[in-house]
């Protein structure tokens, strides 16, 4: 004589379809995330209004160094002695120097030498910083340290120094041979930073759970940290470009660089020899305010990645962008707060309290 079944058991539960499929979906593995994936989330730090203000003046400046035989009337090295030392007119839109030659075109074509020697040297420098800084991170033992004391002894070497006496070796040093004693230099800053951030990630899950699964070490790195360190990456590139575009022009200024290397450190040499200051204020006052203005540039998207990186500023900016759709001044000491059941808006009825 069989038991009968309790209803309960011969029919399956409501909801019983939707349980599966929701075990199911728990069993069946994450998507994984690829490098260009991670890489274009990575790249949402230039969204905020710093980054993108930054890299809107640093375009410009690309497009001037690119387009600069276009742009400028006038070859760089051509005199019109009937016309020195002139005032900014229609015909020489920054003035002239004490030979006749047109300061505006000096100063486009002085922004290719710059951006390129900039770039060259930030280029290399970012690829021995993380070369040297993820590999001393990840590795362990007398390797990570070899490293590390390598890292340290260039961070101390003194470089204005060390840039002087390296390019004064050579009578005519093209810009590959500039832009790598800028870059070897300075690397390591760039190079420390990486260290300290790869060590914090080697003990991650995800690091250990790949090795686990025995993913060669190159795929780790470059798939699984990089697109994890572009933050400091892109922050470290943008410092470096700074003490490179300073220690270019520093080192066109005071002489080391031959004059045939057009760049602004190069029109100030020349007003310096030649007693501009401060008369002349046309000769120096550009190539100055260019100098300043690519270095608020670089410090903008520098701003700009450092909210994107810390994960307070960037909760701050987000509150402060909210408060201000809403018309609230973020920055006021004191904030009006009106509630919804007072209709008047009152001296009583309004509370203040301090930000």
């Amino acid at each position: 004589m069989t038991t009968p079944v309790p209803p309960e058991l011969a029919q399956p539960a409501a909801g019983a379809p939707e349980t599966a499929a929701l075990l199911a979906a728990e069993r069946r593995p994450a998507p994984r995330r690829t490098f260009w994936t991670q890489l274009r989330a990575s790249l949402a730090m230039f969204g905020n209004r710093k980054s993108a203000a930054g890299l809107i003046i640093l375009g410009v400046f690309t497009l001037v160094a690119i387009f600069a035989p276009l742009i400028a009337p006038y070859s760089p090295t051509a005199q019109h002695l009937d016309a020195t030392l002139e005032p900014p007119s229609w015909q020489h839109l920054l003035g002239t120097t004490h030979i006749g030659e047109d300061v505006f075109s000096q100063l486009v074509y002085g922004t290719r030498g710059v951006l390129v020697v900039g770039f060259l040297a930030t280029i290399m420098a970012t690829v021995v910083a993380i070369v040297v800084g993820v590999t001393a991170g990840y590795l362990r033992g007398w390797k990570s340290e070899s490293l590390s004391a390598l890292s340290n002894v260039f961070l101390v070497l003194p470089g204005l120094p060390l840039m002087i006496i390296i390019a004064s070796q050579f009578q005519d040093p093209p810009l590959v041979v500039i832009a790598a004693v800028l870059g070897l230099t300075g690397w390591a800053w760039g190079a420390r930073v990486l260290r300290a951030q790869t060590m914090s990630l080697r003990n991650r899950d995800f690091i250990q759970a790949a090795r686990a699964n025995g993913e060669p070490l190159h795929r780790i790195i470059l798939v699984e940290m990089l697109p994890n360190l572009m933050a400091i990456i892109a922050s470290s590139f943008v410092g470096t470009m700074t003490a490179a575009v300073l220690g270019l022009t520093t080192l066109a200024f005071i002489g080391v660089i031959p004059v045939s290397n057009l760049n602004w450190g190069t029109i100030l040499f020349w007003a310096q020899q030649n007693s501009a200051f401060p008369d002349y204020w046309w000769w120096y006052v550009p190539a100055g305010l260019c100098i300043a203005l690519l270095g608020v540039a670089l410090a903008l998207i520098n701003f700009g990645i450092d909210e994107y990186v810390n994960p307070r500023l960037r909760s701050a900016g987000e509150r402060a962008r909210a408060l201000k759709k809403r018309g609230i001044d973020a920055n006021a000491a004191v904030t009006a707060v009106r509630t919804e059941s007072s209709p008047a808006k009152t001296g009583s009825d309004t509370e203040s309290t301090t930000a």
